[in-house]
């Protein structure tokens, strides 16, 4: 099975790699419109971001709704990094995607530390908490720009250069994500999650593993914020909401549950969709809404889910727990 999952993780980045350089490719041309250009180059802060949620909603089987806080810490470490920074572009965004991931876990350890206790819908409400507390916070710093919020992140060029970068992060972020979740720590992360009593009754820290899955999804989730500081250039707090943590959620939910494939392709639909019905004026968040409803009701109706696994990929589409479930029974 772990063969299998490989494959199957391996075939996903390779179509990632074709889509990088096929993308990458009708940029440079100038074959897709601005708009179209500005659509793709967020869709990689959101990928990035769900699949950094997908760790602890779907691996760990935690309910989060923090994780826009963690996404604005690491914008802001980042985008203060490259504001001041005076070194050549590439290096300035390594450097930023570094400090904004290090910051990202270091408050994810913190606030973690904290609520080990507390599970379900607890815990959904002081993540939460956490999440605005923490824009909250940014709001007051002067050096970041208090209300204003920050001003001048460098650009990475035009927009052909700026998705080399950014896509090649949501690739790298792809694999490792992959590789954790399919090792020792996220084998025994998923056993927490299926059942923490018999998982602690054969030795494995649950408080450990709790907060290692936390600070590592808070990792990803500041570098997610820094690949949006770098697209967005003007970061401003209302950018960091708590909708924008709803909006990872659905990604997640929508993609299944514990399914990093399922996650990418959910968080593009996502973000592609209000700006492909920005055009339907009034009637867009109505559509919006109404499309939200549909698929849910699509991922989640038990006879639509039996048609979904005859006629689509099992390999976007098909729920980590089943795989786990198939893991420890090998």
């Amino acid at each position: 099975m772990k063969k299998l999952l490989k494959s199957k993780s391996l075939i996903f980045t390779s179509v990632l790699i074709v889509l990088y350089i096929l993308i990458s490719v009708l940029m440079f041309e100038g074959k897709l419109t601005r708009s179209q250009q500005a659509i793709l180059l967020k869709m990689c802060s959101s990928i990035i971001l769900a699949m950094s949620l997908n760790l602890v909603v779907g691996s760990l089987g935690e309910l989060s709704l923090g994780h826009a806080g963690f996404f604005c810490v690491g914008a802001y470490a980042g985008g203060y990094f490259a504001v001041n920074a005076n070194l050549p572009l590439p290096l300035v965004f390594v450097i930023a995607l570094i400090i904004g991931g290090i910051t990202g876990a270091l408050f994810g350890f913190f606030i973690s530390s904290t609520i080990l206790r507390l599970r379900g819908d607890y815990l959904a409400i002081v993540t939460l908490a956490y999440g605005e507390l923490i824009r909250s916070f940014v709001k007051i710093i002067p050096a970041l720009g208090g209300t204003r919020g920050l001003i001048g992140v460098p650009s990475l060029g035009a927009r052909g250069k700026q998705f080399l970068y950014m896509f090649a992060v949501v690739i790298v972020s792809f694999i490792l994500i992959s590789n954790f979740t399919r090792s020792r720590h996220g084998r025994a992360i998923n056993s927490i999650r299926d059942n923490a009593i018999a998982a602690q009754s054969i030795g494995i820290n649950i408080n450990r593993y709790k907060v290692m899955t936390f600070t590592i999804s808070a990792f990803f989730a500041g570098m997610a914020g820094v690949v949006f500081a770098f697209f967005k250039s003007n970061l401003e707090p209302s950018d960091f909401t708590y909708n924008l943590s709803i909006e990872a959620l659905l990604m997640v939910v929508f993609g299944g549950m514990g399914n990093l494939f399922g996650s990418v392709v959910a968080a593009a639909a996502i973000t592609a969709l209000p700006e492909i019905l920005r055009d339907a004026e009034e009637y867009r968040l109505l559509i919006y809404a109404i499309s939200l409803i549909l698929l849910m009701i699509f991922t989640s109706n038990p006879k639509l889910v039996e048609l979904r696994k005859r006629i689509m990929p099992k390999t976007l589409f098909a729920g980590r727990r089943k795989e786990g479930a198939t893991d420890d029974n090998a």
